[in-house]
């Protein structure tokens, strides 16, 4: 399905696995919720569509299907996160998936911008591989969990790393590695309420704690349009009245305020909602996002249906992206 009335398709949401790692990480999952457990049968047709993540062929295959010129490949956390492991192997672990991505990239550079994961739990060691992905390996964007062992992104021991992602001008993509607390293991719930409240945490804690206010030309981009976050503004704000205590890391300012401070991907499987989204945070701040290979099979006639016409289409589907990123607004074409 090509889509030649659009000058770029970029999919800021597609992902990718890495053998070992995915091995690895699968031998240690306790909850289904955190990744595919042992104990845990696939699904129909799930092995086939997680072995098209390990081949960057199957996936340029699949987005010249959908109508994608590029596709920013991130590194599916939910099924091979590695945040269970000791900060040694997390970063060997996480550089083999580095790696892989920069091969994609070299591989194929017109089609795949690549995103590196950090061993987050040590902040140290984070910092090191950030340096390495970015100067050696010339990887864009950082493909951060909403916590890590609990500790949201936002919390002041992961300000050096917001001082470094700041200074380099990298683009941060976050997306929960996973929701451990059982309740949500029933019902799939960690998938659905339990990933749009992590992100919702997620940017309650990059506001509140001030990460937002001091570094303002961050570019954060968060999946699944954000959660929740975005659609509850009135009693956040209501509570800065009540409790002006509660802002003293934001300069005074409303988190309502900082809505506009976040990128937002459209994958969020409901027009209504992403009607309400884009009166929110506005059209220049959306990127588009399929979830691949779980998500949109179409996501360009996805916002087609949704309403998304003209200029707002170019933007959303590609043109904002391509700003995030520094590319090239228009794709080539070339057979």
């Amino acid at each position: 399905m090509k889509h030649g009335d659009l000058p770029l398709v970029i999919d800021f949401h597609a992902h990718m696995l890495e053998e070992q790692v995915f091995r690895a990480s699968t031998n240690k999952t306790v909850f289904t919720g955190f990744g595919a457990t042992p104990a845990t049968a696939p699904r129909p047709g799930a092995e086939q569509l997680m072995g098209r993540m390990f081949d960057p062929k199957a996936e340029i295959e699949d987005m010249d299907q959908r109508g994608i010129d590029v596709s920013v490949v991130t590194a599916s956390t939910v099924l091979q996160g590695t945040s269970w492991a000791d900060p040694q192997t997390d970063l060997e672990l996480c550089r083999r998936c580095n790696d892989q991505a920069a091969d994609w990239v070299a591989r194929f550079p017109e089609r795949f911008v690549g995103s590196f994961v950090l061993p987050l739990q040590d902040v140290t060691l984070a910092l090191t591989e950030l340096r390495r992905a970015v100067d050696k390996l010339k990887l864009r964007v950082a493909n951060v969990s909403s916590s890590y062992n609990g500790v949201y992104m936002g919390d002041p021991v992961f300000h050096p790393l917001w001082e470094a992602v700041d200074e380099l001008g990298v683009t941060v993509w976050i997306h929960p590695e996973g929701v451990r607390d059982p309740w949500f293991q029933r019902y799939a719930l960690w998938n659905s309420a339990g990933q749009s409240i992590e992100e919702t945490k997620c940017m309650t804690s990059l506001v509140y704690e001030g990460v937002m206010h001091r570094f303002p030309a961050l570019k954060v981009v968060m999946a699944h349009g954000g959660g929740y976050f975005p659609h509850y503004m009135g009693r956040m704000d209501r509570n800065t009245a009540n409790r002006p205590d509660t802002v003293r890391n934001t300069g005074g300012r409303t988190p309502s305020e900082f809505l506009r401070s976040f990128y937002y991907d459209t994958c969020v499987y409901d027009p209504q909602v992403l009607k309400v989204l884009i009166e929110r945070v506005g059209v220049d701040r959306l990127v588009m996002g399929s979830d691949y290979p779980v998500g949109e099979k179409d996501p360009v006639g996805w916002l087609k249906q949704a309403g998304v016409r003209g200029a707002d289409l170019v933007a959303i589907a590609g043109g904002n992206a391509a700003g995030i990123l520094d590319l090239p607004r228009a794709a080539s074409r070339a057979a």
